[in-house]
């Protein structure tokens, strides 16, 4: 996957205004430059924060709005009011702003320097009623923000920028996406259904269907000096069944994965796909359901959704964004079935194949196995349990006047027992607050059964994504509670029918 934060930027943008005179504004500048410095200097932050000059007046504010907004590698704003900036300035700027806006309510100092404190220094250093200034009009505007308080050499102030810079960079993602569908949806199915005309005009999403026959003449096209060299790689990478290895009986099937992978990878490249989705139900004139060829995609930061399922796709891809650089992985993960056993359940989850391999540091195997459904021949597929560790769970639902995200916060755990029989990729995990309060939430959401599971970005991106997208999110955790839950759910029906307008 290429490095998506890569030529991206956020603006650092400081309000003050002319009242102060030059001696005072030229100190502004260089402690705004000095906050970007130590911001932009933070490991974690994964974008470049650049400092543009301090604004002083409507016009300025408006165009650095627009500017912002009109360049493609501004994925966000983040703005603090070093002085008291009136707020009026800032009414015809924040009404053009389309790009992303974190609100900092920091000062240029840790502490205050008690001893020798004068009034110079309180008119310098007036963030704590600025910011109120300019909160005041965003508020009133209705202006959605992320506002973070407390200075940047603080750790946990650096992390939640990093947080909200990564939903930052996965809605820009979402802007520009194009997701190939091959085939439709799994027939008679509901909620991997949903709108693909609103999802392009609130997410920038653009869903469309591809013949799965123009997959297959590429497939036949592939060389085969472009498939020896890709098995070779699967062998070097994997642990690969004897069967499947050159000489092995089934040779000509895993050859037959790779001619799928490489026509499937020169697909998506041609189009400029982030995403795709493949339905078992039509596969047109491929041998196989694409299993292997799948996984390694979403190995390399493809989204993908099984049986026409665009939404999960979509998921997928915006997690592998935000959580690019970062321990773990995301995947298309399905609630398969339960371990019940009282005061120790379990959810089992997985799916046909396809599971993406970078829920594992361990190394996978290289299986072929048949497959009940789809009548086709048995496919190849990478087989493996997920790394224990803390992961989310996420889902998304069309409910018709918007799309509900819903997030249940979990642990992925080593399997009770070995699964010698299960010849798929799988993960096992704990559900927050319990197994009974979870999936009760869950059902009560009518949360969809695909999700993307996320070990990598935070729970804190999702939030900020949300938020971003101005889209809804309910958060299944430990604080969860079945009563207060349910009341939640009624209260954003009422309000997002109403934010619809007339």
């Amino acid at each position: 996957m290429n490095n998506p934060f890569e030529g991206k930027e956020i603006w650092f943008l400081t309000g003050s205004q002319d009242l102060y005179g030059e001696e005072t504004l030229a100190q502004v500048a260089e402690q705004s430059q000095a906050l970007v410095s130590l911001i932009d200097g933070a490991d974690s932050i994964p974008v470049k924060v650049v400092w543009k000059p301090v604004l002083k007046d409507s016009d300025s504010i408006r165009r650095a709005m627009l500017d912002a907004n009109s360049d493609d590698s501004c994925i966000g704003l983040i703005a603090w009011m070093h002085t008291f900036s009136p707020a009026k300035m800032w009414i015809r700027g924040l009404d053009a702003l389309t790009v992303p806006l974190l609100h900092l309510h920091t000062q240029a100092n840790v502490e205050l320097p008690w001893s020798t404190i004068d009034m110079d220094f309180m008119n310098l250093n007036q963030a704590a009623h600025g910011d109120r200034e300019f909160a005041y009009i965003q508020s009133r505007m209705n202006v959605q923000r992320k506002i973070v308080s407390g200075h940047p050499s603080d750790d946990t102030v650096l992390s939640e920028i990093a947080a909200w810079s990564r939903a930052a960079a996965g809605w820009n993602e979402a802007q520009s996406m194009r997701v190939a569908r091959f085939g439709d949806n799994m027939r008679n199915v509901a909620v991997t259904e949903g709108d693909k005309t609103e999802a392009e005009i609130s997410l920038g999403v653009s869903v469309n269907t591809w013949p799965v026959n123009e997959l297959v003449d590429a497939v036949d096209a592939v060389s085969q000096s472009d498939i020896d060299a890709l098995v070779a790689e699967y062998e070097e990478l994997y642990d690969v069944q004897e069967e499947l290895r050159r000489g092995g009986d089934r040779h000509d099937s895993l050859r037959y994965g790779a001619a799928i992978e490489i026509a499937l990878r020169g697909f998506l490249e041609a189009g400029k796909f982030g995403a795709f989705t493949t339905n078992f139900e039509d596969l047109g004139g491929l041998r196989q359901l694409p299993g292997l060829a799948v996984q390694r995609l979403m190995a390399d930061g493809y989204g993908f959704g099984a049986e026409g399922d665009w939404k999960t796709a979509v998921l997928v891809r915006i997690a592998k964004v935000m959580g690019y650089g970062l321990p773990g992985g995301a995947s298309l993960m399905e609630d398969y079935t339960y371990d019940l056993t009282p005061g120790s359940e379990l959810i089992l989850g997985a799916h046909m194949l396809e599971v993406c391999p970078s829920l594992t540091t361990d190394k996978p195997r290289l299986e072929i196995h048949p497959l009940g459904i789809g009548g086709k021949e048995d496919p190849v597929r990478l087989v493996f349990t997920a790394d224990a560790g803390p992961a989310v769970v996420v889902a998304m639902s069309d409910m018709r006047e918007r799309f509900r995200l819903v997030v249940n916060v979990v642990t992925n755990v080593d399997a009770p027992q070995e699964l010698p029989n299960l010849p798929v990729a799988r993960a096992v995990w704990q559900p927050e607050p319990s197994f009974k309060v979870s999936t009760q939430a869950w059902l009560l959401t009518g949360a969809a059964h695909h999700t993307c599971m996320d070990t990598a970005a935070s729970l804190d991106t999702w939030l900020d994504f949300a938020q971003i997208a101005q889209t809804e999110l309910v958060v299944i955790d430990e604080k969860t509670e079945i009563r207060q839950f349910a009341q939640e759910l009624r209260w954003n029906q009422a309000y997002y029918r109403l934010a619809q307008g007339f």
